[in-house]
């Protein structure tokens, strides 16, 4: 009786408790010791020694016999010119001046998104959570978002703060994909306590700005130059450590490459 009584406890137990999840699968880290490309201008067959390629999200990446680490661009904090009816229809967004005008990146002809409250960051970041996920359904291994430093072009629109709440969005988005997630530009800032992973440093030698990415991420940092002085230091400082590569600026598909 005794011996029944505890198989019955024992089985609602069993029951009762829940199982322990396993644990989630390690994100992707770059591969060491190879190059990379930046194919944002245009796609190209890379070398063999290219081992990591980033590529735009509406291009597919490469193919996955060949092994190679693929980086998916997503313009996440500003709008692509040739997306501008796509924002029209979601003209809350948007981020405006005082006369109702989209804030201008001038510097691209990009509008700059509104980032200022909450309920807009949770709207955005299932746009581009979505995107997010086409680049995991495609095969891509990282994800990397454009323009977190936007704030700094909003005419004092926008603050840090809200540029790091919805960065924190879209690197969940991006883990909840098997994503690994990549802090474009804004060195100095620690985007490690927000879950990035890795980093994508655009002239970082000429603005002597390296040693703040290898700070918070070590070797998991993509370098471009687009300045042969600029390439020639940070690969005398940096190309035995990081991945460096010079571009030329609009990346064109046969534009300028050459690696350390």
């Amino acid at each position: 009786m005794v011996a029944s009584v505890l198989a019955a406890v024992v089985a609602v137990l069993a029951v009762a408790v829940p199982a322990v999840p396993p644990p989630p699968a390690p994100l992707p880290a770059l591969p060491s010791a190879s190059d990379w490309d930046y194919q944002l201008g245009g796609v190209s067959d890379p070398p063999p020694h290219v081992g990591i390629v980033a590529r735009d999200r509406t291009e597919a990446p490469t193919p996955v016999e060949e092994g190679r680490y693929d980086l998916c661009y997503v313009n996440g904090f500003q709008i692509q010119p040739d997306a501008k009816r796509f924002w029209r229809q979601r003209w809350a967004l948007v981020l405006k001046d005082g006369r109702g005008r989209p804030v201008v990146d001038e510097a691209w002809g990009e509008w700059l998104l509104d980032l200022r409250s909450a309920a807009k960051r949770e709207r955005l970041a299932r746009i581009v959570g979505g995107w997010t996920a086409g680049c995991a359904e495609d095969g891509f291994e990282a994800v990397e978002y454009d323009n977190l430093d936007s704030f700094t072009r909003s005419d004092g629109l926008l603050r840090a703060r809200h540029a790091t709440a919805y960065a924190a969005l879209l690197v969940e988005a991006a883990h909840e994909v098997g994503l690994a997630a990549a802090q474009k530009n804004r060195a100095g800032w620690d985007g490690a306590q927000v879950g990035f992973d890795l980093a994508v440093a655009e002239e970082c030698g000429r603005y002597d700005e390296c040693d703040a990415y290898t700070a918070t991420y070590g070797d998991q940092v993509l370098v471009v130059e687009y300045r042969r002085v600029d390439f020639g230091e940070t690969c005398e400082g940096f190309g035995e450590q990081l991945p460096v590569l010079l571009r030329d600026r609009d990346l064109v598909a046969d534009g300028l490459r050459e690696w350390c």
